[in-house]
């Protein structure tokens, strides 16, 4: 089985990297590749690293319609047995071009779906109307929680054309011995600058503005001349956080390591994850947080609230301002919080393993190629 990924762009978004561990773990028979309509950034160059093929469109913009004549020709050329969609504008340019080039079974992942929100921007009632058409155009939607499947629903996608499969985490690859985490932990460290002596604060995620990172800029200002504050991913927010940063009098206290596709070592260098988004519809980075044995304190994670309370008791749901930011990072920080050492795997890690996960969707491909 042929298929083709078609993704808005290849940055290092919570969408974008789950692309290389799922195509990692699908069944063999599924031969994949991926088409990024813009944008192939370190993502791509960790697929390519693998082996897979990355096609780059170049599409302009949203209104680039120019580019549909050669997305479909891409696809006819690449006699595809499905098209699989990720992220709003692939999804409308993709399902069309796979229908105009005769492909029968079209997949799109919805990621980043709230009532009135889509990937961060407001929806008005033309983006919905057409949204829905474009969802026509498809076979099945896959919705990564149920909070994105209860929307679509409340949109008017019917329930027997919504499926749900969830993110994944490549568990693997967040864990190793010991005196190997010791010594990633102190290389990574080195690398970003980071003090001997320092307790660091993590962020995971592009830099825009519902990721809300300026909280954790407040809180770092109240925290003492120690703690140090690790963004990884990149976006157009990045100049406002180092202008907050500097006005605030902690620019020399913040890292920003910009796109990254070695997020579990990054990890390492950590002692606590933090997320302060509303608006998420799974919560990727809190999972690998927890993959890798680390206290998170967040703000949403869907992926979470769908799980027994005691699924993960290292992380903590707190309101996402800075007074309770610092507060639960202070707790952390003082006597009887924990240590540098990894904490148990949570219940939640293994229930999102994208083993799993991947075993899921390479199903739902063999069931819509069979139809």
């Amino acid at each position: 089985m042929r298929v083709l990924h078609i993704v808005t762009g290849l940055s290092s978004g919570g969408a974008e990297r789950q692309l290389p561990p799922l195509l990692r773990h699908l069944p063999a028979h599924q031969h994949c590749e991926v088409l990024a309509l813009t944008n192939p950034g370190a993502v791509a160059d960790a697929l390519r690293a693998e082996g897979v093929t990355v096609h780059h469109l170049g599409m302009r913009g949203n209104r680039d319609v120019g580019a549909l004549p050669r997305l479909a020709g891409r696809v006819r050329a690449g006699r595809y047995d499905l098209v699989h969609t990720h992220l709003f504008r692939a999804g409308l340019y993709g399902r069309l071009a796979a229908r105009l080039a005769g492909v029968r079974a079209v997949v799109a992942t919805e990621h980043s779906l709230h009532a009135g929100v889509i990937e961060g921007r407001p929806v008005t009632r033309g983006v919905k109307a057409l949204y829905l058409a474009a969802e026509r155009l498809g076979t099945t939607t896959v919705a990564v929680s149920r909070q994105v499947a209860r929307t679509l629903n409340a949109w008017g996608v019917p329930p027997d054309r919504v499926e749900l499969i969830p993110n994944g985490i490549d568990t693997a690859r967040f864990r190793r011995p010991p005196a190997d985490q010791a010594a990633t932990r102190a290389r990574v460290r080195a690398e970003l600058g980071l003090p001997p002596d320092s307790w660091v604060i993590g962020g995971i995620g592009r830099l825009v503005p519902g990721k809300r990172f300026h909280v954790l800029l407040e809180a770092l200002a109240g925290l003492d001349g120690t703690a140090r504050l690790v963004l990884v991913g990149e976006g157009p927010e990045r100049p406002a956080l180092e202008r907050r940063s500097a006005a605030l009098g902690v620019r020399d206290r913040l890292v920003l390591t910009g796109e990254r596709d070695d997020v579990p070592d990054l990890l390492t260098a950590l002692d606590v994850l933090a997320a302060p988004s509303t608006e998420e519809t799974f919560g990727l980075g809190v999972l690998e947080g927890l993959a890798a044995g680390l206290p998170v304190r967040h703000s949403a994670c869907p992926a979470l609230d769908e799980l027994p309370p005691g699924a993960a008791p290292q992380a903590r749901r707190i309101p996402s301002g800075a007074a309770a930011y610092t507060a639960a990072l202070r707790e952390l920080r003082g006597p009887g919080g924990p240590g540098p050492d990894p904490l148990p795997r949570p219940a939640a890690v293994g229930h999102y393993d994208i083993v799993r996960v991947a075993a899921d969707l390479g199903a739902l491909y063999d069931r819509l190629a069979r139809a």
